[in-house]
Order: structure tokens, then C-alpha cells, then sequence
């Protein structure tokens, strides 16, 4: 045997540069962690209220909270805002669902608000709900293709 030992062995192990304490660059073995983006855009408001209204109903129901005075003092809103937010309860189940999966927006103002909302939760009737909310929908598509 001659010279060096282990002449011509490879060692192969994978690494990739993370944040280690107090954000410094460390190495790290194994995969780089896959980085998953958000998808473009932003969650419509009225969504975000939607589940606002259906977190603040479980909050009634369970006892936590007592009032919408209550929701309206540890929220910082009137009261008046926490009942057109709760208003929105009054939709027909399959409505709300469109609601909370209406398309992120990308661009521009949000095309439904919940002031375009505030009429067809004063429909009794489920079915005059789901034709407003068609001619609300079908209104909005028709401007965003122009």
C-alpha cells in the first residue's frame, strides 16, 4: 500500500444553508425544506367576515361571550357592526359556502362586499336568496369580464 488512505473514496451527503439562532446562516444536513408560497392575491374581505360570523356564533353558543355587546366591546366595534356581520348567519348554508371560497383577489377593490349582502340577508326565503345571490354573482362576473 502506498500514500494515502482511502485514496479515491467519495463521501456524498446533502445539505442546504438554513437560519440557525438569532437568524444566523447555518449549515444544515438533509433536503432543503420545500418553500410553498400563498397563492396570488388576497382573501375578499366579506370571507374573512363570513367566518368572523360563524367563530362569533360559536362564541355565543358556547357560552364564552354573553352579547353582541359583549363581541362589540372586545372587538373595539359597535354594536350596530356586530349585528350586520351576524346578518350574514341569515344566508342560506350553501350562500355562506360560496362566501368563504369566493376567489382571492389580485387586483382593485373586492367585487362583493358585505354591503351588496345586506338586502338578500333580509330575505326569508332561501330561494329568493339563491336568486339574488345568482343575480349579485352573475352581475359581478360581467363586470370583472369587461
Amino acid at each position: 500500500m502506498s500514500g494515502a488512505r482511502g485514496a479515491g473514496a467519495t463521501v456524498a451527503f446533502k445539505v442546504h444553508l438554513g437560519r440557525g439562532p438569532e437568524n444566523r446562516i447555518e449549515l444544515r444536513e438533509g433536503e432543503a425544506p420545500v418553500v410553498v408560497l400563498p397563492p396570488p392575491g388576497r382573501v375578499p374581505r366579506v370571507s374573512k367576515l363570513m367566518a368572523l360570523a360563524i367563530r362569533f356564533d360559536g362564541l355565543l353558543r358556547s357560552g364564552q361571550v354573553r352579547d353582541f355587546a359583549e363581541i362589540a366591546r372586545l372587538g373595539h366595534v359597535t354594536r350596530a357592526r356586530v349585528s350586520q356581520i351576524m346578518n350574514l348567519l341569515h344566508l342560506a348554508p350553501d350562500i355562506q359556502e360560496e362566501i368563504l371560497f369566493l376567489p382571492r383577489v389580485e387586483a382593485g377593490d373586492d367585487p362583493i362586499t358585505e354591503r351588496h349582502l345586506r338586502p338578500i340577508t333580509r330575505l326569508y326565503d332561501w330561494g329568493d336568496q339563491r336568486r339574488a345571490w345568482r343575480g349579485l354573482t352573475g352581475a359581478v362576473d360581467a363586470q370583472t369580464s369587461i
